[in-house]
């Protein structure tokens, strides 16, 4: 993905939604200009490319492309029940690391619209989870990279325009908040449904295909951007028997602001309900929220995943929804790998005569405990004997290893 940053020109709409938490240097103004330790950038909104959902731009600014809610066959619950769309700005390499982000945006919203400026921060482990930078994003450790992502809706049939955002980044104390843990990180289990909808367009921008391979979850937070795996879970059967790793590229089931994964003083919503149960779930079974969902509906099912056909009838050989254990690889830790062609078969042993445990999908960022010797085998990236232990009883050849970030990958 590549952008060129502009300055922004000022905006002149008679509606403004000025959410200003700090003062901002004009584009293109030096550092120096910015009070210290205040790092201050605009983001250019007129490119619009490949990475971006459902957005264009104007004269007016940045608005939603098509005004309709997403369609989908009758009997299954739509992501959405709202029209939606996603602006992905490239990264922004902060002059100096930083725990805070806040963003200004200039924008007209008609009732019925909403804007909402998202960050992420990068750091040795990988990208934070997406956070609301409007009121101000904490990171629990210093970020040395921010990208942008803008978020339009709208239920009425109009659609907020908007003309700019303005972000800073500033170190301030923390408290650990953000979710982390050892390698994998936090495992629920939780209930899976088919995704199917062939042909149709994910929340990220990428067209499904048969016997695709990848995952949808309630929440925008885990949202990789198009072709990366940034967001990766693993999920299996509940008898451990099979597993796939799949990135993340859709929203849903049902909700799209229910990361039930994280603790309370992190979840978006839905913050009376247990760590690890998803609201479509207590909804369902409990009759929790009225048995509705955000937007109304009645729950027809407890899904907190939905899966693409591929990951459900190859990854993992079911053959009907099923409760499933996901582990949600970015609250994890330690070394990870790029599957750079997949999908990837997962063995039990250091060999292709091994039996296979499932696969990791292309653009999947695997964790990687440590390393064996063992049958050479010839790949896209290189030619190596290494194989790379993912968990107990799982091993995948590093030739198929595109990139490792996060730390050395010991010996077994």
């Amino acid at each position: 993905m590549s952008r060129t940053r502009r300055p922004v020109r000022p905006a002149g709409l008679a509606a403004i939604l000025a959410l200003a938490l700090l003062p901002l240097a004009a584009p293109g103004a030096p550092a120096s200009a910015a009070p210290a330790g205040v790092d201050p950038w605009a983001t250019d909104l007129s490119v619009v490319d490949a990475d971006d959902v459902n957005v264009r731009h104007t004269r007016a600014g940045l608005r939603l492309a098509d005004l309709r809610p997403a369609s989908t066959p009758a009997g299954r619950s739509p992501h959405s029940a709202v029209a939606e769309g996603l602006f992905v700005a490239a990264p922004y390499r902060l002059a100096r690391p930083a725990t805070r982000v806040r963003a200004e945006v200039t924008a007209r919203v008609p009732d019925g619209a909403t804007v909402e400026a998202q960050v992420r921060g990068w750091r040795a482990t990988g990208w934070t989870e997406w956070r609301t930078a409007t009121t101000g994003a904490v990171f629990d450790r210093p970020v040395t990279r921010v990208q942008l992502r803008v978020v339009l809706t709208a239920a009425a049939g109009a659609t907020a325009q908007v003309r700019a955002v303005r972000l800073t980044a500033d170190s301030a104390a923390v408290a650990p908040t953000a979710v982390s843990g050892a390698t994998p990180g936090l495992v629920y289990r939780v209930y899976a449904t088919r995704v199917g909808l062939v042909g149709g367009l994910t929340a990220n921008g990428h067209t499904i295909v048969p016997r695709d391979h990848f995952v949808a979850l309630p929440s925008r937070r885990g949202l990789a951007p198009l072709n990366t795996g940034d967001y990766t879970v693993r999920v299996c059967t509940t008898t451990g028997s099979r597993c796939e790793y799949a990135p993340v590229w859709d929203v849903g089931p049902w909700n799209t602001r229910d990361d039930y994964w994280n603790i309370s003083a992190v979840r978006e919503n839905w913050k009376d309900l247990p760590q690890g149960r998803p609201e479509a779930q207590a909804a369902y079974q409990y009759g929790y929220n009225g048995g509705r969902d955000q937007f109304g509906r009645t729950v027809l099912n407890p899904a907190g995943i939905d899966l693409a056909d591929g990951t459900f009838w190859d990854g993992l050989r079911l053959t009907d929804n099923a409760w499933v254990d996901v582990a949600y690889l970015w609250t994890g830790a330690g070394p990870r790998g790029v599957v750079g062609d997949g999908p990837l078969n997962i063995r039990t042993g250091a060999s292709t005569a091994y039996a296979t445990r499932g696969l990791a999908a292309r653009y999947a960022h695997v964790p990687i405990q440590c390393y064996v010797i063992g049958q050479s085998v010839a790949g896209p990236y290189r030619t190596t004997s290494r194989w790379n232990r993912l968990a107990t009883g799982q091993f995948v050849s590093h030739a198929y290893i595109s990139a490792v970030y996060g730390g050395t990958v010991p010996v077994c």
